[in-house]
């Protein structure tokens, strides 16, 4: 039987059969590979046994058992610990810390049951350094060096792990298919077999994925779609610190975090990250604005630093750090139209402290104050703090979960919180911090700088 061949793109998994130097699907150029299709024996696939029609009222219900791994900010991501048969999938950046996170973490679910520890792209003596470096002790903790999927099965079947782990998917691969590890098809399949297995004998499955260039998982986009949890590994090369962030769970809520910091001992957690980011914040500095932000449940308190200058040629610069340019600019246009700055020819630059990306609308508003605060040279008091989504007529409009961001604010010692007038109503006032409603950015300015009569 002659072999087939297509065309698969590497960045969105398209299919062709011929190839195309850009793929329609993506716009990617150059992406496309030739890929073996698999031979099919006389009758196919063995199709799996027929699944019963039930009333959704009839299905039985099981306690929701979850284990915890011993690490408090990763169960706090899983969304309470590692449920049984469950596949989750880790991306992030080279040397970001994915396998060091993870060797801890089998060294404490080891606890409760075998580990399996599939090493795809190190040898076991490099892996056996790093475990002596991070105080790696399991008895119970099995390390396999292999790439092919089917020895792999033979070893889970020996040695009935009840948790495992692979770094990583894109360099396993199946010999039911011809194509290279790491091709759209390798890793489709892979991971599709890993589900059936986790699914199956009930094995809590973690993979590691590899990113592009754009940060995002390499592979066909079906990937996160299959596995149950998405977990992303975020830092700055310049900081300690690293942030991993649920961005799907079946299992709990999206968009919570967990906050470590790396060191020689591996990573460790930082239970109070909002007191790690403000450790060093310059008081009375111009520019400088706390802002709290709501990451899944757990409000964060971080440190807005602006600076505003003259530009040295004819065309101003704008750079955002950590929050979306885009969402800048916009800022910028409603300090000039509403409130009368005149940004027009000033260079912008705008960066989180501590290398944290913040995605919500809730933080316009200490955005607007840092602008404001840098390009008049007037400090906000260092015990306030803003937060509030902005529109563009310069509105300020209500946001979620105001308590639980003031409760942050009140526990940390500051005394003034500036907020939309809409979320002031059956809000509880905390002791301690005097709660100021604003309607419209230039009655929070006012309010800021009211003793500086500059506004």
């Amino acid at each position: 039987m002659k072999q087939k061949s297509f065309y698969t793109c590497q960045h969105c998994g398209y299919q062709s059969p011929k190839w195309l130097g850009k793929c329609p699907d993506c716009n990617q150029w150059d992406s496309l590979v030739e890929e073996q299709a698999p031979l099919v024996r006389k009758g196919g696939r063995p199709l799996p046994a027929p699944a019963t029609v039930q009333p959704l009222q009839a299905v039985a219900l099981t306690a929701d058992h979850r284990l915890g791994c011993g690490i408090a900010e990763l169960d706090r991501v899983l969304g309470g610990g590692v449920v049984p048969g469950s596949l989750s999938l880790i991306g992030g950046d080279p040397g970001i810390g994915k396998s060091t996170l993870l060797l801890q973490a089998a060294d404490r679910l080891a606890v409760h049951g075998p580990v399996l520890y599939v090493t795809a792209e190190e040898s076991p003596r490099q892996v056996r350094l790093r475990g002596d470096r991070l105080g790696v002790k399991a008895g119970s903790l099995l390390l396999l060096a292999e790439t092919a999927l089917e020895a792999i099965f033979d070893r889970v079947r020996e040695v009935n792990p009840a948790f495992l782990v692979i770094d990583s998917i894109q360099t396993i691969f199946t010999a039911s298919l011809e194509s290279a590890p790491g091709s759209v098809s390798q890793v489709r399949e892979c991971a599709g077999r890993l589900m059936h297995l986790a699914k199956k004998e009930g094995v809590s499955t973690f993979l590691v994925g590899h990113v592009t260039k754009d940060g995002a998982i390499a592979g066909p986009r079906v990937l996160e779609h299959m596995v149950d949890t998405v977990l992303y590994f975020e830092g700055d090369a310049g900081h300690p610190y690293r942030i991993l962030r649920a961005v799907k769970n079946r299992f709990g809520s999206t968009n919570e975090i967990g906050v470590f910091a790396m060191g020689e001992t591996g990573l460790t957690e930082v239970p109070n990250p909002s007191e790690l980011f403000l450790a060093e914040r310059p008081l009375d500095a111009a520019g400088s604005v706390v802002v709290p932000s709501l990451e899944g449940s757990r409000p964060i308190l971080v440190e807005l630093q602006a600076l505003v200058s003259g530009a040295s040629f004819g065309t101003p610069r704008r750079t955002a750090m950590g929050v979306d340019h885009n969402r800048v600019a916009l800022l910028v246009a409603v300090l000039e139209k509403k409130v009368g700055l005149s940004l027009l020819a000033q260079d912008i630059f705008l960066n989180v402290a501590g290398g944290v990306r913040l995605d919500e609308p809730a933080i316009d508003l200490g955005i607007v104050a840092a602008l404001a605060s840098s390009h008049l040279n007037r400090p906000v008091p260092a015990r306030t703090l803003l937060f509030g989504e902005v529109g563009l007529t310069g509105e300020v409009r209500a946001v979620a979960q105001p308590d639980l961001r003031i409760n942050e604010a009140a526990r940390l010692g500051f005394d003034r919180c500036f907020l939309p007038q809409g979320n002031l109503k059956g809000l509880k006032h905390p002791p301690g911090i005097d709660l100021c409603g604003v309607r419209n950015v230039g009655e929070m300015l006012a309010a800021v700088f009211a003793d500086d009569g500059v506004i």
